[in-house]
């Protein structure tokens, strides 16, 4: 059955695949587990031109949702909703290749590094990531990769539609005043938050103790040992070091420049000498060529931070804060000039609410190390250096500012304009996706399992 897409509440689902970090392998990771006897059969539930969904893409993100819920009860059309959120994506990746929008392979990889970074934080370390799914990082990263891929495709595609729209003070008090009084939310506790994040520095000795090694490596390798069994015994890479520090095929561009312009001044067989990137120290082995991608492994040292590197970085931001305290230094300069977190130094300093891009946070949604920290702060009052880990996972200092303090209040334009005018805008946003889907329709056809049948997304959208 061909059936042309219903956006009726579509716009507010849009986006529910791009939440989606990383879904479980199983049930049972998640503590749910199946009925006695039950078994999911996975097959296809819609095909939307070349694009397809999978029973179990709606089965996945279902156990997300009942795993969220905590035994509260949940929507009777879940299903449902995820399924039309799941083809409106499909549609946008459908639409996205007939467009030519497209996102690099370097996005792509940068990306799915940021999030294996957040994951591995998140569960403590690599060695338990890789324990909990039973693979190694490199398969994990592969396996996120097409996600990724889609999502940031999806993202783009969604920017090409709506990235010019914008609200007028106007439009944000007209939707204001549609709000019935008696609707209008409450807000807790709310908070602005600043940071400066200053790395802590590998020291020269580490440096020198790392260079060494791999220097000593090397040379026991043109004595004739294997690469791949040093790499197995010493690399610092857990995605590679168990497949003897192999990292498969790449193309230009994908791998850091330090890496890669090392790789290409490789023969088969060759080996580089000691290559720096941010990620530590390098062996490379080159392999082969073959099309426009070429194949390396490498041993890979990451030196390890001190109390004397950690102590300079408390030493600089030492004298930030004296000289912000003294008014002679605004924190956001300071920020600016000097902080490692790019996000936040790029807005004042001040930490971003990742829901509404503004910069005020419900304190009770803060970080718990953020939280216990500002909690019996005064506004106004920058803490002295404290020790910090980033995402990745690099060993840092950091001095937090508690710029305002917002108590408990109904939302009024004065202290939740930027509040409203996101509202506002996702309101113009979905009616510009409305539009265009309504223009688009007819240049995409869905194919739907028959079980599905009762879902409003097989709907004929008739406006």
């Amino acid at each position: 059955m061909l059936v042309k897409v219903n956006r009726a509440a579509a716009a507010a689902l849009l986006t529910l695949l791009l939440l989606v970090a990383f879904v479980p392998a199983s049930r049972a990771q998640l503590g749910i587990s199946r009925p006695k006897g039950a078994q999911l059969l996975d097959g296809i539930v819609v095909k939307v031109d070349n694009q397809i969904v999978l029973q179990s893409d709606v089965e996945n993100i279902y156990v997300q949702e009942v795993a969220r819920a905590e035994g509260k009860a949940l929507p009777p059309d879940l299903k449902c909703k995820i399924l039309q959120s799941l083809v409106l994506n499909k549609l946008m990746l459908a639409r996205a290749e007939v467009d030519s929008v497209t996102v690099t392979d370097q996005q792509v990889n940068g990306e799915v590094d940021r999030r294996m970074a957040y994951f591995i934080q998140q569960i403590g370390s690599e060695k338990r990531l890789e324990e909990q799914y039973n693979k190694p990082i490199k398969s994990l990263k592969d396996d996120l990769r097409p996600q990724i891929k889609d999502q940031l495709t999806q993202q783009k595609m969604q920017e090409t539609i709506t990235g010019k729209v914008s609200v007028t003070p106007r439009e944000v008090a007209q939707y204001f005043s549609r709000v019935p009084k008696d609707s209008l939310p409450y807000f807790s506790t709310e908070v602005e938050v600043g940071q400066i994040v200053v790395p802590a520095q590998v020291n020269d000795k580490a440096k020198q103790a790392a260079i060494a090694k791999l220097n000593d490596l090397r040379a026991q390798v043109l004595a004739g040992a294997d690469f791949a069994t040093l790499a197995k015994a010493n690399s610092q890479d857990p995605g590679s070091a168990k497949e003897g520090g192999y990292l498969g095929f790449f193309k230009r561009g994908e791998l850091v420049p330090e890496y890669e312009a090392a790789s290409m001044k490789l023969e088969p067989g060759q080996m580089s000498p000691v290559v720096q990137s941010q990620f530590g120290f390098h062996l490379i082995q080159f392999i082969e060529r073959k099309g426009n991608t070429y194949s390396t492994r490498h041993i890979l040292l990451k030196p390890e931070t001190g109390a004397a590197d950690a102590s300079a970085s408390a030493k600089t931001l030492t004298m930030l804060r004296r000289q912000i305290l003294a008014d002679s230094l605004s924190f956001a300069k300071a920020a600016k000039d000097n902080s490692s977190d790019k996000e936040s130094s790029g807005n004042g300093g001040l930490l971003k609410n990742r829901q509404d891009g503004g910069s005020r946070m419900a304190l009770d949604k803060l970080d718990p190390a953020i939280f216990f920290t500002i909690d019996t702060m005064k506004v106004g009052h920058i803490t002295p250096p404290l020790p910090y880990r980033t995402d990745d996972g690099k060993d840092a200092m950091r001095i937090l500012w508690l710029k305002s303090n917002t108590p408990p209040h109904q939302a009024n334009l004065q202290d939740d304009y930027q509040k409203i005018a996101g509202a506002a805008l996702n309101e113009k946003k979905n009616k510009a996706l409305d539009e265009w889907f309504l223009r688009n329709r007819g240049t995409v056809y869905l194919e739907i399992a028959p079980e599905y049948a009762q879902c409003k997304v097989l709907d004929v959208a008739e406006k």
